[in-house]
């Protein structure tokens, strides 16, 4: 699934693309998504100029002139792409916004488990985006923050992190680099882990999220960015992946457990 670096490196990529055009024609072909595309959609976005484009977690905003806005989510296999009017048609090219210099926004996703929903300037909330964590840049987030919202929890330190309504972005491959280069456990109680810990997890977190955007994100099999080219942060990855091979840093070998369902390594060697 797409994360934080993957969806901001799509946010970057179109952004130069379709700010200040005005969308000219929008054409649903399929609906029927994880949350399906209102009906009434292409009357409520034809015809509006596109003034920004930001990102909440792992979902896209379009800000629209007169406040409104667009949504999107990528689920497990979409794809948002800048293409020339016409460009030829391919399974799966579920919704276009045909924009005024003869480009489109293509919206293209295997699975259907993304998403493409209109945010209406009336609707200050937005049931998707409310109950997010704070962004891992942003100043609300810290080793102090982690530390406050863990006492208590018994839940492992690395379900902890991922868990968006306490940070967004920390997904399954960058909550596993972080606590590696934190030298933090991952099945380690979050409500035991100290205030120096999280203060070292804090700034790896926005370190290694950091370094996977500047590199375009993570190269998985379903993943591309707004030109249909993969990332390429897989290449520093040290535990993520890496069962049974020997630690980059110690030597000791990977181990491999599951973490709520997800599959989890890490180092015995490096991280306590």
């Amino acid at each position: 699934m797409p994360e934080l670096p993957e969806v901001e490196t799509v946010r970057r990529g179109v952004e130069p693309h379709v700010v200040g055009r005005r969308i000219t024609e929008v054409v649903v072909r399929e609906p029927r998504m994880r949350w399906p595309v209102p009906v009434d959609f292409a009357v409520y976005a034809c015809g509006q100029r596109i003034e920004g484009v930001t990102r909440r977690g792992k979902y896209l905003v379009f800000a629209l002139e007169g406040g409104d806005r667009i949504i999107v989510h990528l689920g497990m296999t979409g794809r948002v792409l800048v293409l020339d009017a016409g460009h030829p048609l391919k399974k799966h090219d579920h919704v276009d916004l045909v924009l005024d210099d003869g480009r489109l926004l293509r919206y293209h996703d295997p699975r259907r488990f993304g998403a493409v929903l209109s945010w209406p300037k009336a609707e200050i909330g937005h049931v998707l985006i409310d109950s997010l964590g704070p962004e891992p840049f942003s100043e609300a987030f810290s080793g102090d923050y982690l530390y406050q919202r863990s006492r208590g929890k018994k839940v492992a330190v690395k379900s902890f992190v991922m868990d968006g309504q306490v940070v967004v972005g920390a997904g399954n491959i960058y909550a596993a680099e972080s606590l590696f280069r934190a030298g933090i456990r991952p099945t380690r109680a979050a409500g035991r882990i100290t205030r120096a810990e999280y203060a070292r997890l804090a700034a790896e977190i926005r370190a290694v999220l950091s370094e996977a955007i500047l590199q375009g994100g993570t190269t998985l099999r379903d993943f591309a960015g707004a030109d249909g080219a993969s990332g390429y942060f897989q290449q520093d990855l040290y535990v993520y992946g890496r069962e049974g091979l020997a630690c980059r840093k110690c030597g000791t070998t990977i181990k491999g457990l599951r973490l709520g369902n997800r599959a989890s390594c890490w180092c015995p060697g490096c991280q306590r």
